[in-house]
């Protein structure tokens, strides 16, 4: 993938429902994940993505440890992604923190309807879940690995303050 379907992904990320909570400090958080696309070549063909996404509690590195994102079963385009992230995400501050991330117990299946309609079926089953730790994911199929890095980063983003909040109170930076 280049730049520009590297930013092409990002800009057609639609994430319907987060996560509910944030990444632990001290330990890792998993949630469940809904990635829904369309395929490109049939109509009213659309593919859903299920699996399960960890981040490992954050470290706080040095700068020189930016560039060592662990993307544990994850594609080759979403290496090339954190290797795109670490030349042009300069705003992307969370990264500082060293979050792994690893997806796992990836399930597709392909579902015919409208992509409308099907998006808000999948929001209606992440609302009703009692675990609140489920998030829902509209993407363009060739990115799909993209979008789920965006959600992941997003809710490292939300959870920096906070995770720097604990280490300041519990006098470890």
């Amino acid at each position: 993938m280049d730049r520009e379907s590297f930013q092409y992904a990002l800009e057609n990320t639609k994430t319907h429902v987060e996560p509910e909570g944030l990444i632990e400090t001290f330990g890792s958080t998993v949630f469940d994940f809904v990635l829904v696309s369309e395929l490109m070549d049939e109509v009213n063909r659309i593919r859903l993505r299920r699996g399960t996404l960890q981040a490992e509690r954050p470290r706080i590195v040095a700068p020189h440890h930016y560039a060592k994102i662990m993307l544990e079963g994850f594609g080759e385009k979403a290496r090339e992604f954190a290797d795109w992230l670490q030349e042009f995400g300069g705003d992307l501050q969370f990264l500082r923190y060293g979050f792994q991330f690893r997806q796992s117990e990836l399930r597709e299946e392909v579902v015919s309807g409208d992509l409308g309609r099907v998006v808000e079926r999948m929001v209606d089953e992440a609302r009703s879940d009692e675990s609140k730790r489920r998030a829902v994911i509209e993407s363009v199929d060739d990115g799909w690995e993209v979008s789920l890095l965006k959600l992941a980063f997003d809710t490292a983003r939300r959870s920096a303050g906070g995770n720097v909040d604990e280490w300041k109170r519990r006098g470890l930076i």
